[in-house]
C-alpha cells in the first residue's frame, strides 16, 4: 500500500473541509489548492490527479513523467495548473495550457540539465528559480508568464536569490 505524502485539494464549497485538513495535517500531509482539481504525491514519488480536467485533474498526457521512475519531491500549483519538481531537478507541468499547464515553450530549461531549485506561482503562471541563479517563467503572459522583457536580468549573470509572487506578478531579488 502506498502512503500519501502530499495532497493538493481544490474545492468550491469548503463546508466540511476542516476535519479532513486537520486529519491530513496530523498525518504529515501538506495541503495545497487549485481551482477545480486535485493531485496527490504518493510515498513512492508518483503522482495521481483528479477533478476538473481543465485545471489539472487529467494528468494522462504526462502520466509517464509522474509514475515515480524519477520521483516527484514537491508539487506547486496555481488556480489552473500544477508543476511537479522531480529529484533530478526537472519539472513536469499539466493543467490549463494557457495558465501554466503547458511549459513547452521553456521545456528545454526545465529538463534538469540545470536543476530547478524552487517554483513560485501567481494565479495563472509559474516561475522557476534554477541552481545557476537564472529564472524561467511560463503561463499566462498577463500574470507573469512572459519575462522576455527582463530576460537579461534573469539569465543568472547576476544570481537571482529569491522570488516573491502575488496574484499577478513576480519580483526577483538579485
Amino acid at each position: 500500500m502506498l502512503k500519501l505524502k502530499s495532497a493538493l485539494i481544490s474545492v468550491f464549497d469548503k463546508d466540511g473541509l476542516e476535519p479532513i485538513v486537520k486529519k491530513l495535517n496530523e498525518l504529515g500531509v501538506k495541503i495545497y489548492s487549485t481551482g477545480s482539481a486535485f493531485a496527490a504525491l504518493r510515498s513512492d514519488g508518483s503522482v495521481v490527479s483528479w477533478g476538473g480536467i481543465y485545471d489539472g485533474g487529467d494528468s494522462s498526457a504526462v502520466a509517464e513523467d509522474l509514475n515515480g521512475d524519477i520521483s516527484v519531491i514537491k508539487i506547486y500549483s496555481n488556480t489552473a495548473a500544477f508543476a511537479a519538481l522531480r529529484t533530478d531537478g526537472s519539472v513536469v507541468t499539466w493543467g490549463d495550457p494557457n495558465n501554466g499547464g503547458n511549459s513547452a515553450a521553456v521545456s528545454s530549461s526545465l529538463t534538469g540539465v540545470i536543476d530547478v531549485e524552487k517554483i513560485f506561482a501567481t494565479n495563472t503562471a509559474f516561475a522557476a528559480l534554477l541552481e545557476d541563479g537564472s529564472v524561467i517563467t511560463w503561463g499566462n503572459t498577463s500574470f507573469g508568464g512572459n519575462s522576455s522583457d527582463v530576460a537579461s536580468s534573469l539569465n543568472g549573470e547576476i544570481d537571482v536569490v529569491s522570488i516573491a509572487s502575488n496574484h499577478t506578478s513576480f519580483a526577483a531579488l538579485r
